[in-house]
């Protein structure tokens, strides 16, 4: 056992602050794998998954002088993933939409990230018609996290519930409304409809 290893959180984010290798070391233990969970949600498993990851822990490394500003550590490093899963997103649907514009000479202009006011309210009904069908508790936990902001530990605290139990019910109302979406979908790219997701 190494001596960081018998540090709390609090003091490795500490020792973060002021560069602190050892100490990064240790968070990136201790959370890689919870990361790793979420950047699966969306870009799924194999080696573009962990470069995601690894890149989300650099973001943390790059901009550590700015956590001695932050109250939840867990909760700043879940901002960091949510913003680099959102870029990555949205790269991945231009990339998108080159190639299929290419492949079908111009006939993918409709659904070209240029979207008219009229599409955007396609894409925003149809993800709300998906939180709608939701069981409840799923259903609140998603709203009060995108609505309101919430991080997942405010919205335990708020419902009188385990942050595990937010963290559970945020996966499962992600991957319903992915589902609803999936099955619903006309004329846009799944790809797309996640940012939404993010937002």
């Amino acid at each position: 056992m190494t001596a960081y290893e018998t540090y709390n959180e609090k003091e490795l984010v500490q020792l973060l602050i002021q560069g602190n290798e050892f100490a990064f070391s240790r968070l990136f233990q201790l959370y890689h794998q919870r990361i790793g969970a979420f950047v699966k949600q969306v870009a799924g498993t194999g080696p573009v998954a962990e470069e995601l990851v690894q890149d989300i822990f650099m973001k943390l490394w790059r901009h550590r002088e700015k956590i001695a500003e932050v109250e939840n550590f867990s909760a700043y490093l879940f901002t960091i993933a949510r913003n680099h899963m959102f870029s990555y997103l949205k790269k991945t649907g231009k990339e998108l939409a080159k190639h299929n514009q290419w492949k079908t000479n111009n006939l993918y202009r409709q659904y070209n990230l240029q979207h008219s006011s009229e599409e955007d309210n396609y894409y925003k009904s149809l993800i709300e018609y998906a939180v709608r069908q939701l069981p409840a508790q799923q259903q609140k936990i998603y709203l009060l996290s995108r609505d309101e902001g919430l991080p997942h530990a405010d919205i335990a605290g708020r419902l009188g519930i385990s942050l595990e139990t937010v963290k559970k019910h945020m996966v499962l109302a992600l991957r319903n409304i992915r589902q609803k979406v999936a099955e619903n979908k006309d004329r846009v790219a799944l790809e797309f409809l996640f940012i939404f997701l993010l937002l």
